[in-house]
């Protein structure tokens, strides 16, 4: 394959942009040279930071089951003369997640909701929109899961969503694949199903005949490793990234706040905090073993879960006691019935991060310390906002956190701007090498 050029020596190709979110990922398609002409977010807080941060861009807010013609229709007025070259779709993942299936199963068997989770339907109504205005390339992200979903056929049948999308589209070649971001310089191992769709007539120009073809056009080589050869570089680290910002302490306010923006964090109550400042890097508050000075033992069983049906529940007879002094373990504790019992948490939650790695992936809860991997790796909190930026690498590009009347963005919309999106500068160097490789 031919070494990618620059996006600023090649034309502008034109995109359309479905399931936006606030325009994350978008800011990858500009960066390559495409020029986003129309996007479509239903939640009406993404659409108007959409709107502030690619202001060239005509956002479409609304349910894209109400508004497909209308985004064709707007799509076809904005390009004119001209032929759409990507469609970038994005849908939404709750119901693909390990989570999702995992509340979706519980909830089926406990007759409490439909066998199938109706979010996953959306994607479907791509399709139409695709044969319609014909883009040369097609690009969906998404969670791993999306490949084994199940979604409805037009005749009620299940069908997994990428046969169906394969179905529809017979003028297209695809192939995907489960990227690790942190593979391509991002601080932060986030993993996502990568999946293109590319114009038969546009694929027979460039000699791909097959989907191993397209696979070797558009899937670049690993940038970085946790085990770096020679024309690889280490993974970049939390450390690497966050390193130089002032220490804060979520014990009291005065500790928690700096005069750098969005460098600041939420406090934690007195026993999250003795939870927490007991938990070493690479570890879970489940996992903490006895403090007192005369025992320090480190027999006390360790957290774990187990699966029953398909469903992975965390154990309920974790100890909270010292097997040897007998001294309460500071590990995460509810009260019931005046007596103390182990938190209902998995092995992820209260852990902290580890400084030599990339970062985990970055959630909507990433401000909450009962998530996933969220604690700082040596400090006494879970990451700033700032911080979760850094490590999205969102900072590697201009954009503001500020609505179009001016008005700042909530924490909790930055927050599920972050948990949303997928890394920009990962995606970047992906949609380069394939563009450079397939419409260039």
């Amino acid at each position: 394959m031919k070494k990618p050029t620059k996006p600023e020596q090649t034309r502008r190709l034109t995109g359309i942009s479905l399931f936006a979110s606030s325009g994350v990922g978008d800011l990858s398609l500009r960066a390559v040279g495409v020029e986003v002409l129309v996007a479509n977010e239903y939640l009406s807080d993404r659409a108007e930071l959409f709107r502030s941060n690619h202001p060239e861009c005509e956002m479409i807010q609304g349910d894209i089951r109400e508004l497909s013609d209308t985004v064709v229709a707007t799509a076809k007025r904005r390009l004119g003369r001209r032929r759409l070259d990507v469609l970038f779709a994005t849908p939404p993942c709750q119901g693909m997640s390990k989570n999702g299936r995992g509340k979706l199963l519980r909830g089926v068997r406990d007759g409490m909701r439909e066998s199938l989770d109706p979010r996953n339907q959306l994607a479907t109504f791509v399709p139409p929109i695709i044969n319609q205005l014909k883009p040369k390339m097609v690009v969906f992200e998404n969670v791993p899961e999306m490949d084994g979903t199940l979604v409805e056929d037009s005749d009620g049948s299940l069908i997994e969503l990428l046969d169906l999308l394969c179905n529809e589209l017979p003028d297209y070649i695809a192939t995907w694949r489960v990227i690790e971001f942190a593979d391509y310089g991002v601080p932060q191992r986030r993993q996502r199903l990568i999946t293109f769709f590319l114009r038969k007539d546009v694929a027979r120009a460039r000699n791909i005949r097959s989907a191993d073809d397209l696979a070797n056009a558009v899937f670049p080589e690993a940038t970085h490793s946790n085990r770096p050869t020679l024309l690889q570089e280490p993974w970049i680290c939390v450390n690497d990234v966050i390193g130089d910002l002032p220490p804060l302490d979520a014990r009291c306010k005065e500790t928690a706040e700096s005069d750098i923006e969005f460098h600041h964090v939420p406090l934690l109550d007195e026993k999250k905090y003795w939870w927490v400042s007991n938990t070493p890097p690479g570890a879970s508050a489940f996992d903490n073993q006895c403090i007192e000075r005369k025992c320090r033992s480190k027999r006390n069983e360790r957290h774990g879960s187990s699966s029953a049906s398909g469903i992975n529940q965390a154990n309920k007879d974790t100890p909270i006691y010292c097997i040897d002094c007998g001294a309460l373990l500071p590990r995460p504790t509810v009260e019931q019935n005046g007596q103390l019992r182990v938190m209902k948490g998995f092995t992820s939650a209260y852990k902290r991060m580890r400084g030599d790695l990339p970062a985990a992936a970055l959630t909507r809860n990433l401000s909450y310390v009962s998530s996933d991997q969220k604690v700082h790796p040596t400090q006494h909190r879970v990451l700033s906002l700032l911080e979760a930026m850094r490590l999205h690498t969102i900072t590697d590009f201009r954009w503001v956190w500020k609505l179009p009347n001016g008005k700042p963005v909530s924490d909790k919309l930055i927050r599920e701007t972050i948990g949303e999106s997928i890394p920009p500068r990962g995606l970047k160097i992906v949609l380069n090498y394939a563009l450079t490789n397939t419409l260039r």
